[in-house]
């Protein structure tokens, strides 16, 4: 079927493929639906606020999520808990802690997570720019909340031994198991994340 495509199609379709939880049929569904009628009314709006989102969202200074100022949100309200900061791999992450509404502290957000395989280090993790954040900063808890897989548990790892090496007065602490293994953080329920945040141990 998809050498039936016109050369447009097949790309759009391509691109859309290479999206997070779409895969190629899917991909196809959507690039037929924005096109399909005399109205590209839906597919234009969607261009031009994915163009202006690339154009105006940046990286907090600070954390690292995804913002339209220099700092994020979180990092500017004066009524976070500043002594504690939350270790996510994700802005999608993030969003899911602040939905459980169990945590009031800031976060840092690594990006990714270390991947011998996609060649993605410490460097790449921001682990200097977090190690500079806790020696700058009253932090006393940092809260590691990667996904709970091997990747995610070997993230944890490192960040907590460069943590008790460099800060051996701030406690680090894991999300508990609440968090079913091999599963990734931004598909997981907010109440099981309550929880995991309410039940976090010892790194």
């Amino acid at each position: 079927m998809a050498n039936s495509l016109s050369p447009r199609i097949r790309k759009l379709s391509e691109a859309l493929s290479r999206l997070p939880g779409i895969g190629p049929l899917s991909a196809q569904r959507i690039a037929f639906h924005l096109l399909s009628g005399e109205d590209r009314s839906e597919a234009r709006e969607l261009a031009h606020l994915i163009e202006d989102a690339a154009d105006s969202v940046r990286h907090c200074e600070l954390c690292n999520t995804l913002c339209e100022d220099t700092l994020c949100s979180t990092c500017s309200d004066p009524k976070r808990e500043r002594d504690k900061i939350c270790v996510v791999e994700s802005p999608a992450d993030q969003q899911v802690i602040e939905g459980s509404l169990a945590y009031r502290g800031l976060y840092f957000v690594l990006g990714g997570r270390l991947s011998p395989v996609e060649d993605r280090g410490p460097e790449e993790i921001g682990l200097e720019k977090l190690m500079k954040r806790l020696e700058a900063e009253e932090v006393k808890e940092v809260i590691l909340a990667t996904s709970f897989t091997a990747e995610g548990d070997a993230t944890a790892h490192y960040i907590a031994l460069a943590a008790a090496r460099h800060h051996p007065g701030i406690r680090v602490t894991r999300l508990a198991r609440g968090i079913p293994a091999g599963i990734e953080l931004e598909y997981t329920d907010v109440a099981t994340v309550a929880h995991a945040l309410l039940g976090r141990r010892e790194a």
